[in-house]
């Protein structure tokens, strides 16, 4: 854990470049802003690149396109940080990037969040926020860091990232940062006590996945109580209770939130508590999703709103035929269990399984089951998790909300 130092943040001296050429004629993906170079489009370099190394990525023929760090073991060999033709002014003065980057983000989260009201988000968004393989989320006065493998946390660490950070967001009341996922952050860390739209939630740094709170979702938990007003609501995979204690803080008259952890099971109960929302009108199941949907058909259940929130099932490319059978499993169960004329809010997030995909999942899930399902609005992550048009993959997080007949 990193707390604030006395005087202010320096950058780090510049630095040269190594130089790594292309193999695939790439140059047009690179000058509209792709910041992914794979392994296999590159030539085999002579010399070995230490993980989070600045490189020059030049063409075939030996022109400059574009400056990035090297990650010596992921499939994505190169990070961009910078193309052309801001490519020789980025070169050595990396670091003073990276600090106007972090800065121009929090500007622009500022811009629509109200502290006083949500003082939980994404600070930095990697590719979309021009800083590549680096996440940084705020929680009350901690920022939580996920680097994509270990050449974005060679170069992040190189540029001291956590004094960065901590010196930057002084606007919103940073005190400490912690690696996510980091063994020495652990013991020092408890649970804190965040806001996101006047609703009150446990944040575990430590133990919880994401922090106990879905940032992305943030937007979609607010449309999705206000779809919940006098209904019956159940919340899938519903991990610490966020849609859940949105329909019930909206006037929903029974909530139902299902998940196979327990200590989720049992943070959601907190959650309700902690809003001072009544528990009698609110049910908790630790237990599978997909066995509790055939039990809930059997005893011919029925809820007003379902939402479906799960994890990724595909996390790869490999994984999508599989995942495609297992999302429309889903889809056909949890359309079963939509009162007639209710609202199934079915959400993804995984970026190989597009919007289409998952509207023609829930499409043919609910036709599977003898149902139909007419959309009404296809969603995605809050602002804060912002999609750029020159990185499609950072489109993951999709929701489906339609009436189910």
């Amino acid at each position: 854990m990193t707390g604030p130092r006395p005087g202010r943040w320096r950058a780090a001296a510049p630095a040269t470049a190594a130089r790594v050429v292309l193999a695939k004629n790439l140059a047009r993906s690179i000058r509209r802003g792709h910041p992914w170079i794979y392994r296999d489009a590159l030539r085999p370099t002579v010399d070995a690149i230490a993980d989070g190394a600045l490189v020059q990525l030049v063409a075939r023929d030996g022109r400059p396109l574009a400056l990035g760090f090297w990650d010596a073991r992921s499939p994505i060999a190169v990070r961009v940080l910078a193309g052309l033709p801001s490519l020789g002014d980025a070169l050595g003065t990396d670091a003073t990037m990276v600090t106007e980057r972090a800065r121009a983000a929090l500007d622009r989260r500022l811009s629509f969040l109200d502290l006083a009201r949500t003082n939980a988000f994404r600070w930095i968004h990697g590719e979309a926020d021009r800083l590549p393989g680096i996440h940084v989320d705020v929680y009350a006065d901690t920022a939580t860091v996920r680097f994509d493998g270990a050449g974005a946390r060679a170069f992040y660490r190189g540029r001291d990232i956590d004094a960065l950070l901590v010196e930057t967001g002084q606007a919103v009341g940073l005190r400490a940062v912690v690696e996510r996922g980091h063994p020495a952050a652990a013991p020092s860390l408890r649970e804190i006590e965040v806001r996101e739209n006047g609703l009150l939630f446990g944040a575990d740094l430590a133990h919880g996945g994401k922090g106990g709170l879905f940032l992305d979702q943030r937007d979609n938990r607010a449309a999705v109580g206000a779809l919940s007003r006098g209904a019956r609501v159940l919340n899938l995979f519903g991990y610490t209770g966020g849609f859940s204690i949105y329909a019930a803080a909206a006037g929903a008259v029974r909530t139902m939130t299902v998940d196979i952890a327990r200590p989720a099971i049992a943070a959601a109960r907190r959650n309700f508590e902690r809003n001072q929302l009544p528990t009698v009108d609110a049910a908790f199941h630790a237990g599978d999703a997909f066995e509790f949907l055939e039990g809930a058909r059997r005893r011919l259940e029925q809820w007003d709103v379902v939402v479906s929130d799960p994890p990724s099932f595909a996390p790869s490319r490999v994984a999508l035929p599989a995942a495609r059978k297992a999302y429309r499993r889903l889809h056909r169960l949890s359309a079963g269990v939509v009162a007639p004329g209710g609202l199934f809010c079915a959400a993804s997030c995984s970026s190989h399984f597009g919007r289409a995909d998952l509207l023609a999942s829930v499409e043919d899930g609910a036709r599977d089951g003898g149902r139909r399902f007419t959309l009404v609005e296809l969603r995605g992550a809050a602002p804060d998790h912002p999609v750029v048009p020159e990185f499609p993959e950072g489109d993951y997080l999709k929701m489906a909300i339609g009436r189910v007949d």
